[in-house]
């Protein structure tokens, strides 16, 4: 029998708590002016989430001002263009490209890219019809390559 197909019962959870914790000494504006100030810097979202939790001790930015991250910074108009998934996947296959100029004969990596690549499809086709994405986006790989440099 294959005991690495068993899965634990061991994770974190998040509170059941809707307000903010007792321990939490920011309000909701210091939090959301800190997220515009990191943001104008160009961190990622996913970097503004860990800075909180790690600097300023902010668990969750949805519990002390009632909006998720994402649309403090769409309210603000401070969110990126793409989403940060979509992102970091057009800029992994730009970084693949150009290994594959250098090493064209590297099989594994051309079937790496056909991989990220569908998961970009996937990812696009998810992200426009959730309205993220206008309908007439497309990937190409044109836009890998001028993200990476």
């Amino acid at each position: 029998m294959r005991k690495s197909k068993i899965k634990g019962k061991s994770h974190s959870i998040r509170p059941i708590e809707s307000g903010a914790p007792k321990w939490v000494k920011s309000s909701a504006e210091e939090v959301e002016s800190t997220i515009m100030e990191v943001a104008k810097k160009g961190v990622p979202q996913s970097q503004i989430g860990i800075l909180l939790r790690d600097q300023y001790g902010i668990p969750l930015t949805r519990q002390l001002t009632g909006k998720k991250l994402g649309r403090i910074l769409s309210d603000k108009k401070l969110a990126p263009q793409l989403p940060e998934d979509l992102f970091n996947l057009i800029k992994h296959t730009g970084a693949i490209r150009r290994h594959m100029e250098e090493h064209p004969r590297d099989m594994s990596s051309k079937h790496g890219l056909q991989f990220l690549e569908s998961k970009i499809n996937h990812l696009a086709k998810y992200y426009i019809s959730t309205g993220k994405l206008p309908r007439d986006w497309k990937y190409s790989p044109e836009k890998a390559s001028i993200l990476v440099r």
